[in-house]
């Protein structure tokens, strides 16, 4: 896997899930000794299991890019404190904190592949390799920050804010809502007074695919006057499985949320670098 394959989010419910799942100090001083970080965090009981933990988790985050040698081969720190996280996971376990460790993995593009007969479960990339979401929410957060818009990045924030908390509806709307804010500003950037005069969403994205901007490609299918394109289509899933409970998974929500970041990105890296 890449040096860098987890997002904050998900290191951070991984050291929660393990601060909950290791009883004892000799557990966590193994954990620490296969992770090399011996000689930082000491093996006697001065230090207690949970400020151990939480010692552990400041030092990932630091230094997660870091490279290190285990029976898996070379991994990133990060990857490597995943792996110790997740092989104290139950597939049936009613555990709060293992939940949101597995929906974190899940927003990163991983599965887990549980074991039999007490095998600890395996991670396995649930996307290609150049899509690398964590690298992707990344960097449309840095796109979005960059063109100063505020309100997308904070419907996106909601969006992971209610994925984690299990509220697939919510999250459907705000990646609605995100990502038809996110056109609207990108209208706006490149003609203001023409986006304000249009108002509505659907006709500013017209405007983005005028000839006279050319920001949608007709030709490639992104836009097209009789609506059979991609970014209706997509608009078009996003409006199924609203607001109302029970009407959406967590497997559909976490695939609207994989698309949207990858067509954002998409748009956002258009945008920057000027050209269709």
């Amino acid at each position: 896997m890449k040096s860098q394959p987890f997002t904050r989010p998900t290191i951070v419910a991984a050291n929660e899930f393990l601060a909950e799942a290791i009883r004892t100090h000799t557990q966590i001083n193994k954990a620490v000794l296969r992770l090399g970080l011996e000689s930082e965090i000491d093996a006697g009981t001065v230090l207690g299991i949970e400020k151990k933990c939480d010692r552990l988790g400041r030092i990932i985050l630091d230094r997660q890019s870091e490279t290190i040698e285990t029976l898996d081969g070379t991994v990133s720190l990060a990857e490597a404190f995943v792996r110790e996280a997740l092989g104290l996971a139950e597939e049936n376990s009613s555990s709060v904190r293992q939940r949101d460790l597995l929906r974190g993995l899940a927003r990163d593009g991983y599965v887990v592949v549980w074991g039999e007969w007490r095998e600890p479960a395996k991670l396995r990339s649930a996307l290609p390799d150049e899509i690398d979401l964590p690298a992707t929410d990344d960097e449309v957060r840095g796109l979005l920050k960059h063109f100063k818009f505020s309100v997308p990045l904070r419907h996106l924030d909601l969006a992971i804010d209610t994925h984690t908390r299990g509220d697939w509806e919510a999250a459907n709307a705000q990646l609605r809502t995100f990502l038809e804010g996110l056109l609207n500003d990108i209208a706006r950037h490149i003609d203001l007074a023409k986006a304000n005069a249009l108002q509505n969403g659907a006709n500013l994205r017209q405007m983005l695919a005028d000839s006279s901007i050319g920001f949608l490609a007709v030709d490639r299918k992104e836009w097209s006057s009789d609506g059979k394109n991609y970014i209706e289509g997509l608009f078009k899933m996003l409006h199924t499985d609203g607001s109302h409970p029970g009407l959406s998974s967590e497997d559909h929500c976490t695939f609207r949320l994989h698309v949207v970041l990858v067509t954002a990105r998409t748009f956002l890296r258009r945008l920057q670098q000027g050209r269709t």
